[in-house]
């Protein structure tokens, strides 16, 4: 099946060099047919097809797609609108950006598939380096994975110079611990999300990171 044509990237590009309400609103029946509406389709498929892998996610599309505003309040940058269309697909959705899950965007720059925990918590932080420290093997494996790399490569995320001395002595061979944040990901031609085995590709870059994200959703608890 086809989500998106041409538009929905001419729509972005156009709104680029015009962003601003006017313009917005004179298009906004177009934004609808050509962008909102395909996204919710194309995520409301993709919950479903999660949801025969791990039928915890049973969240609706509006609990996963962010708003195409962005929030200026404590921006220099003052153009009212995002040039992407932007999901979570988790268990509790965009509600809770630590949960592990499945990050779409979609502009005409790129097309990314995220997974893994971008912002946890001091205490769901400390928790995972405990479940590193543990068995460091285990995450060394699952990083390793053939698949993961293949489709995602390796782990990202910024690390922290100074970790509780507990940890210490795992981060001298293991220094993902280190890390503060966990995540992943996978970039496509943004031509590809026109083609209709693009819900395949996303369902294969979710498979292929399931078990790490697994991994770091029982860990954070």
């Amino acid at each position: 099946m086809t989500y998106f044509d041409k538009d929905y990237f001419d729509f972005f590009k156009e709104l680029a060099a015009n962003n601003n309400k006017d313009w917005f609103d004179a298009n906004r029946k177009r934004y609808e047919n050509s962008v909102k509406k395909p996204f919710e389709k194309f995520i409301s498929d993709l919950i479903s097809e999660i949801n025969k892998i791990d039928s915890k996610v049973a969240i609706q599309p509006k609990d996963a797609i962010f708003r195409i505003n962005r929030d200026i309040r404590f921006s220099k940058d003052k153009t009212p609108y995002k040039l992407n269309r932007s999901a979570i697909v988790s268990p509790v959705g965009k509600k809770d950006k630590a949960n592990p899950g499945l990050y779409v965007e979609i502009s005409p720059e790129h097309c990314r598939v995220y997974g893994g925990v971008y912002m946890p918590d001091k205490h769901q932080l400390y928790n995972i380096r405990e479940t590193i420290a543990n068995e460091p093997k285990k995450l060394e494996k699952l990083m390793s994975d053939n698949k993961f790399k293949e489709v995602f490569g390796e782990v990202r995320g910024e690390k922290n110079k100074i970790i509780p001395k507990e940890f210490k002595e795992v981060g001298e061979k293991a220094d993902i611990i280190y890390n503060k944040q966990f995540y992943w990901f996978t970039q496509f031609k943004p031509e590809d999300a026109l083609k209709s085995d693009f819900m395949k590709k996303t369902m294969d870059a979710y498979k292929a990171n399931k078990k790490l994200m697994d991994y770091f959703a029982a860990a954070m608890n």
